[in-house]
């Protein structure tokens, strides 16, 4: 039984190994299969683990790639955001410019219109000046030309006057006693007519003024030629017509000729009869009383003509003194002034009851004339012209 049992047991055994030797035939069978399946799967892993390493390398790129962005981004984002400060500050800016060229322009447009305002003020101004200054010529011509023509009248009015009183004898035009040429007005003073002969323009127009004035001094002839004529005749012009004349006096050769204007009637003919007051008047012929006035008038106008070279000259040696001081080398201005200090000059002197003969003068003249053309020196002669002084 034991035996039984133990073959049983025994043949439970080897049935249970062949059956286990069998299963594990199958089993190798189908883990060689699965070995294939998981070579295969493996490959396939290994393919989808490269495949993995290569995304997470992918992904690492990415990642870094991302950061580079996400820290551009961050520079971006600032920088963007001082662009928009800027952008701000700059409208800002834009806004207090605008309103300040507002207010400029604003400025500029009232400163416009008050200029415009101003403008017109001052044309209208100056219209209204024109036409005032126009006004004041167009009366001033007029009240000219009124003067003009009633020159004559008034000249002889007051010359009139005048004779009434300082009692002398008027002569009128009609009264004259040469039959042919008759002056406008005349006086009589120690047996001596006087003529004043009245004269204005014919026009407005004053530029031929002074022309006619010196042609009328030439027909004044036909007065002079009378013995009881004083040979200084006068010419009497409109005191608006002075400032066009430039020749106050005329000396013929025969006689004299002076314009003059209506003020200075009275004192002139005052002046001509003080000469009634000099003792010796009635005892000189009226050719000798011209002889001594001519005298007198020859000394005065000598003086002035002396003083008026003298004066020209100290003007002339001032200059050159000036540009010597100015113009000359140093070291030869040292001894230019050392020659000048050297210098000394001793005009004669003047004696108390000591005469200054003429005879003198000429005798030494000519001792200078001699001296001259012993020496041979040539003679320079220096034209100067000087403008006569008429009001002298």
């Amino acid at each position: 039984m034991e035996y039984l049992v133990l073959i049983v047991l025994v043949a439970g055994f080897a049935l249970v190994y062949f059956k286990k030797e069998s299963t594990n035939e199958d089993n190798l069978e189908e883990d060689k299969k699965r070995i294939l399946e998981l070579e295969k799967s493996l490959a396939t892993k290994e393919n989808e683990v490269k495949q993995q390493q290569q995304n997470i390398d992918i992904a690492n790129a990415k990642t870094t790639a991302f950061e580079q962005i996400k820290n551009e981004n961050a520079i971006n984002k600032e920088r963007i955001s001082n662009i928009e400060q800027e952008r701000n500050n700059l409208k800002n800016e834009n806004i207090y410019l605008k309103k300040e060229e507002e207010n400029r322009n604003e400025t500029l447009r009232k400163s416009i219109e008050s200029t415009n305002t101003l403008q017109e003020s001052l044309t209208k101004e100056k219209e209204r000046l024109n036409d005032e200054r126009v006004k004041e010529t167009e009366i001033r011509l007029e009240k000219m030309k009124w003067t003009w023509g009633e020159h004559e009248k008034d000249v002889e009015n007051h010359l009139q006057l005048i004779c009434r009183n300082h009692v002398i004898k008027y002569i009128s035009q009609e009264d004259f006693p040469h039959s042919r040429n008759k002056p406008d007005n005349s006086i009589e003073i120690m047996d001596q007519l006087i003529i004043f002969d009245a004269k204005s323009p014919a026009n407005d127009d004053l530029r031929n003024f002074p022309k006619y004035i010196k042609l009328q001094t030439e027909s004044l002839k036909k007065y002079a030629k009378h013995d009881d004529v004083k040979k200084d005749l006068f010419l009497v012009i409109p005191s608006n017509t002075v400032q066009v004349i430039n020749q106050f006096t005329y000396n013929i050769g025969d006689y004299n000729v002076y314009i003059i204007t209506k003020d200075a009637l009275e004192p002139i003919i005052i002046s001509l009869k003080k000469i009634e007051e000099y003792e010796f008047a009635d005892k000189l012929s009226p050719e000798e009383r011209d002889n001594v006035c001519r005298i007198i008038g020859k000394f005065a106008h000598t003086t002035k003509r002396r003083i008026q070279i003298d004066q020209f000259f100290a003007e002339e040696f001032l200059d050159t003194l000036n540009k010597a001081g100015t113009q000359l080398p140093r070291d030869i201005l040292e001894s230019v002034i050392q020659f000048e200090n050297a210098e000394k000059l001793n005009p004669p002197m003047e004696k108390r009851k000591k005469q200054i003969l003429t005879k003198d003068l000429k005798a030494k003249s000519e001792e200078i004339k001699k001296e001259i053309e012993l020496r041979n020196i040539p003679e320079i002669t220096t034209q100067i012209e000087f403008k006569e002084d008429n009001n002298a």
